[in-house]
């Protein structure tokens, strides 16, 4: 009994234990064996990890399915998503800046704000995330690269679908992908070669997908007749608030840059840069790909599978639709690369702490990269991108996303927490401070139940009583606790953005498929 209660005890106390860094700490950023990895990527570099993370095939899929419900005031659905990334980024930008010399991201963020579980968990909700998602995009890639190849007349009709579309479906789970684990292994290859290399790949990809849509926008805006933008808002607002929450997920993926600070040359200086430059870029082609499209053609003739090419194809201009094809494969390699090159990032972070096993703390001494982590995440997205349908999980999907970018917000406010007395680190555990948390965990649960209110399309006064708590808690925290100033980048408008940011995470969290919120409870309890 007492051994038990010995065991008992010793898990929570280093459940509850907490991960002190000192910013900027050049120690942390080394393995037991005394290998690190190394400071390679420019400003640039982290730019286009940012850009390559976030716009994949989407771009030229989600602009025209949305425009087709909310009609040219699609383009207000992207200002207000891209709007509410920024102020998730902001957050980020801060801990990045904080935090500037160990890999981690929002994992390292809830361990050194939180505690050793909160950290874990959120991890295996991120990497829950990361891992279907590399595997339906290393098969949506497969596809890509197969529809490029049969644009050629002799190969169009001769390769099987299982080679690349994917094979017949058996028990409504296995469909066998043979390109598609093909591909990951030399991503992976890739990225085992060093940071250097996958970065090289990665920027070389990214400009070529970014010029690729810069003549999109250019050749559609030729061809634009004004007259298509009447009415603006066919639907109305709920048509553009619905569309803000589909089209938030299409700039996800900036957060990719906080998992780059190890190997970064100035983090401090060019992780806040890169994390809002990536994000700004993203919506602006996102927003001149809308314009475009919701131009050219009348948003109800838009089809679901291709728009733009559809666009294109009754303007006279098919040349287009070829460099979608090309721009898509482009898309969505870097869009992976960036996936698998976070994924092992987070492992290695991990290892370090002693929550997986020591192989995946080690990092090669010549490529100084964490080549175990890097297999180990590519050989898991092979094996579900070649045997298993993996789009009927897709509906469980974002649920780390937006658990990772609340969490990271509530990070901020945490680790703001100072007393009058200027003695910050025991605050954070003090009556008061646990009043603080308190607070937060409840504009997160204000956030859902106005969500759920939202979605259920209940009588829209009772989204008064949520929203007047969440409001009361932010005051709560604005006006009876104290905060100092983070050095480096800080974030504006603490505690109210980032309180901002979870109640609209949140919201977004109720619009998920209920096996989403199913897949919360189940890995979090």
């Amino acid at each position: 009994m007492g051994s038990g209660r010995g065991r008992s005890y010793g898990f929570w106390a280093s459940a509850r234990r907490t991960k002190p860094l000192n910013p900027g700490d050049g120690a942390a950023v080394r393995t037991n064996s005394g290998d690190g990895l190394v400071r390679r990527l420019g400003l640039f570099d982290l730019v286009l990890i940012g850009i390559g993370a976030s716009i994949g095939a989407g771009i030229f899929v989600v602009t025209g399915t949305v425009a087709k419900d909310a009609g040219p005031a699609a383009t207000i659905s992207f200002i207000l998503a891209g709007a509410s990334c920024i102020l998730n980024a902001l957050c980020y930008a801060e801990l990045a800046s904080r935090f500037p010399a160990v890999v981690g991201g929002a994992y390292l963020y809830a361990y050194s704000a939180f505690n050793e579980l909160t950290a874990f968990l959120v991890f295996s909700q991120l990497m829950l995330d990361y891992h279907i998602g590399a595997a339906s995009i290393a098969r949506s890639l497969a596809s890509y690269v197969v529809s490029l190849l049969e644009l050629f007349p002799h190969v169009k009709g001769h390769i099987p679908n299982w080679i690349g579309h994917g094979g017949a479906h058996f028990l409504g789970v296995f469909s066998i992908n043979m390109l598609a684990p093909i591909l990951l292994v030399l991503l992976t290859g890739v990225l085992c070669m060093g940071v250097g290399e996958s970065s090289a790949v990665n920027s070389f990809m990214t400009v070529t997908k970014v010029v690729i849509v810069i003549i999109v926008i250019i050749a559609g805006a030729f061809k634009v007749d004004v007259d298509n933008w009447s009415p603006f808002a066919p639907n109305g607002f709920e048509a553009i608030l619905t569309g803000a929450t589909v089209v938030f997920f299409a700039y996800v993926g900036f957060d990719a840059v906080a998992n780059s600070a190890e190997e970064s040359k100035k983090p401090q200086r060019d992780l806040p840069i890169g994390i809002m430059g990536s994000l700004i870029v993203c919506i602006a082609l996102y927003i001149g790909v809308c314009l475009v499209i919701t131009g050219m053609v009348p948003y109800q003739l838009l089809g679901e599978e291709a728009p733009l090419a559809t666009a294109f194809t009754a303007k006279g201009l098919k040349f287009v639709s070829i460099l979608i094809s090309v721009g898509a494969v482009a898309g969505l390699t870097t869009t992976l690369l960036v996936g698998l090159y976070v994924q092992s990032r987070l492992y290695l972070g991990l290892g370090r702490d002693g929550l997986l096993p020591q192989l995946f703390a080690k990092v090669h001494p010549k490529r100084h990269t964490p080549i175990h982590s890097q297999v180990w995440v590519g050989l898991v997205a092979g094996i579900m991108a070649g045997l298993f349908n993996v789009r009927v999980l897709s509906h469980v999907l974002s649920v780390g996303t937006l658990t990772g970018y609340s969490v990271v917000a509530a990070c901020v406010v945490v680790l703001r927490f100072v007393e009058k007395t200027g003695n910050q680190a025991p605050f954070r555990w003090s009556s008061r401070g646990v009043q603080g948390v308190l607070c937060l965990v409840s504009v997160a649960l204000c956030g859902f139940a106005t969500g759920v209110i939202y979605r259920f399309n209940a009588q829209y006064y009772f989204l008064a009583i949520p929203i007047s708590i969440a409001i009361a808690a932010s005051a709560a925290l604005y006006f009876r606790h104290d905060y100092d100033v983070a050095s480096g980048f800080s974030c504006p408008g603490v505690p109210i953005l980032p309180a901002v940011c979870i109640f609209f995470n949140i919201f977004l969290f109720a619009q998920l498929h209920m096996e989403g919120w199913i897949r919360f409870v189940v890995i979090s309890f």
